[in-house]
């Protein structure tokens, strides 16, 4: 019990944010809105927070910069995606997540057309089919810039690592899952879609990945990158939340070839992008106490507010009162639906 209660990164969301909620609902009232955040980001639904449409962001970018992707709608027919496979080039294996979503939920590495026939058959809510990237880096970078700045600043950028154990030619999957911590947390899910391995020993340096989805509620690691921030790629995220526009405070998740091709501008590709509900999530795993981490998501907060602030003044409204919360409930009565459902698809 102690250990878990030192472990903070692994504390619940509500738990970890509740000591500094009195900060949020301050600026509430400073701004004399529920929904103050709304006009940060005012291209985005909901100014990113929550809820907002993956093709609502990819729309916005240039195509060069996105995976090739399709929507697929609950019980189109098969053959309407096998079209769609076709015409956009896509091919085995491939990347499917809902059109809303977040935290890694119903996202799914698919390999072949059987598993993706079983995947359509049982979502329930508009998907998104994209290209699997093979690029062996894939980064995020927190981006803000005040819209009295020309330039922006990129506050944390780090690698991340999908959950994974590394075999050693002694100990069965399962044994290396029950001695890594973060596995214990998604232990039930792990053991829905990988049981049928854990007898198997895994050879010295083989890797077994359990994910795909390389954030911190699906288990992944993260190396911090701060180092590796210069004026190229600033310039670079610049230049693409310019071309977005109106995109002010987020997070750019992005698979590249390597970090010296990114900072050069070269081989890589947005596989999304987060609005305002982005957490700055290179707290963890790199160093931080929990006090320090307060301090950089309350850093964030104030970074966001003054955006907001600025925007709402020039011409970018706050959402009204009642539209914010029927999209709430609307929201978190469809994050209720696809997390049943993730559950059920392995």
């Amino acid at each position: 019990m102690i250990k878990k209660i030192k472990n903070w990164e692994q504390w619940p969301f509500k738990l970890l944010y509740a000591p500094i909620v009195p900060v949020w609902v301050w600026y509430m009232i400073r701004a004399r809105s529920l929904w103050f955040f709304t006009s940060s980001n005012p291209k985005l639904t909901f100014g990113g927070m929550e809820g907002e449409p993956k093709k609502e962001m990819h729309e916005l970018l240039p195509p060069a910069l996105c995976p090739p992707y399709f929507n697929v709608i609950p019980r189109q027919p098969f053959s309407e995606i096998q079209e769609n496979l076709s015409q956009n080039n896509i091919h085995y294996p491939l990347i499917v997540k809902p059109e809303i979503g977040g935290q890694g939920i119903l996202f799914r590495r698919i390999k072949d057309e059987k598993q993706l026939r079983d995947y359509h058959e049982k979502i329930p809510v508009e998907y998104f089919i994209q290209a699997f990237i093979p690029w062996p880096v894939e980064v995020s970078l927190f981006y803000y810039r005040h819209p009295q700045q020309p330039r922006g600043h990129i506050s944390g950028f780090l690698q991340k690592v999908p959950m994974q154990v590394v075999g050693d030619g002694v100990h069965t999957l399962k044994e290396l899952l029950q001695a890594n911590s973060k596995s214990q947390k998604k232990w039930e899910e792990i053991k829905m879609r990988h049981e049928h391995n854990f007898g198997k020993v895994l050879l010295a340096g083989d890797i077994y990945k359990l994910s795909y989805a390389a954030n911190h509620n699906q288990g992944a690691q993260f190396i911090d990158l701060k180092d590796e921030i210069n004026d190229s790629l600033i310039d670079m995220l610049d230049e693409i939340s310019y071309g977005v526009n109106d995109f002010f405070y987020g997070r750019y998740d992005i698979m590249c070839e390597s970090i010296e091709a990114l900072k050069n501008g070269k081989n890589f590709i947005i596989l999304e992008y987060n609005g305002c509900g982005a957490e700055p999530n290179h707290f963890y795993d790199t160093g931080y106490t929990l006090t320090k981490a307060w301090r950089e998501i309350l850093k964030h907060w104030k970074v966001l507010f003054e955006i907001s602030r600025y925007n709402h003044k020039h011409g970018a409204p706050h959402w009204p009162f009642w539209k914010g919360v029927r999209f709430r409930l609307q929201t978190k009565k469809y994050y209720k639906l696809v997390r049943a459902v993730d559950k059920k698809i392995p």
